[in-house]
């Protein structure tokens, strides 16, 4: 019995796997605190916390999220068998066989995100079909950053706007970070694997410059974000412990870049994508809620 169980758990554990729970997660994380950020300007201003839409596109974000991640991974799963970073993955070592098997989960869990998108309002509809086309397109292509830029940037909208319908400097700024963030965050990586995405293929950029040139464009990122991250300070009119956090997060990433540009080794290059998932993206953003919320 202890032994069907553990294999049940598995099996669900594989299903899990596709859908990307850390990376989902993290962006479930961006979206619900853009959400809240945004209802802290209606709280301050004398308003009710919109708690309806707040549940809504937190749990559409929730189920869209890790839907898109699934959709990419199924689509990917080919190029991925091919890579020794990826080949383990649930699709790629045919732990789910066929791989057609995940589709109605990963479908299903598009479907309820942007059935409760459209339940919120039309923007966060158009934001979740956009997010799901750039999840269909998101393959290992020279297409990938752009593409990722708008899926990163999807969630954040998404709970924006379920609170707060309006265009304005405060998410532009918000925006602007994850659109900087996320060719640092994906190029690290890349240079990191470079002779595992060149071995499968894959010579787009920046697999295809020297590594000495692509070390120097993530370092030139890591001071774009940095200031970048500044520039939120003053657009949202945070306060200083915002300020202080960015500024330490920020030199702590210049300072990784600054010793990839220097080494251009392959484990500096995974250090700088390791702390530029949630180390940095996950605690600026917690750091922009708690100074929303409790300052």
């Amino acid at each position: 019995m202890n032994s069907v169980a553990a294999s049940r758990a598995k099996l669900v554990w594989n299903y899990i796997e596709v859908l990307k729970p850390r990376e989902s997660g993290l962006h479930f994380l961006m979206g619900a605190i853009a959400a809240l950020i945004a209802s802290g300007g209606i709280i301050a201003a004398g308003g009710v916390f919109p708690l309806r839409e707040f549940i809504l596109a937190a749990i559409a974000i929730a189920c869209g999220i890790p839907g898109c991640n699934g959709l990419t991974n199924y689509l990917d799963r080919d190029i991925d068998a091919k890579m020794r970073r990826t080949c383990l993955r649930a699709l790629p070592s045919r732990r789910i066989y066929p791989p057609e098997k995940s589709l109605p989960l990963i479908i299903a869990l598009i479907v309820i995100g942007l059935t409760l998108a459209l339940v919120v309002n039309p923007w966060c509809f158009m934001f979740g079909v956009i997010g799901v086309i750039a999840a269909a397109l998101w393959r290992k292509t020279s297409l990938e950053v752009f593409l990722g830029i708008i899926a990163g940037c999807v969630p954040v909208l998404i709970g924006w706007f379920a609170i707060r319908p309006v265009f304005d400097l405060q998410i532009l700024s918000i925006c602007l970070l994850v659109a900087v963030w996320i060719p640092l965050h994906v190029w690290s990586v890349m240079v990191a694997y470079r002779d595992d995405y060149r071995q499968a293929g894959l010579r787009y950029f920046p697999l295809d410059w020297e590594v000495n040139k692509s070390v120097k464009l993530l370092f030139g990122l890591s001071l774009l974000l940095y200031g970048v991250s500044i520039f939120v300070f003053f657009a949202c009119h945070f306060h200083l412990f915002y300020l202080i956090v960015a500024n330490i997060l920020g030199i702590l990433l210049v300072t990784a870049c600054l010793r990839l540009l220097s080494s251009q080794s392959s484990k500096s290059a995974w250090q700088v994508y390791k702390l530029t998932a949630f180390p940095y993206l996950g605690i600026i953003f917690i750091t922009m809620c708690l100074d929303v919320w409790l300052l």
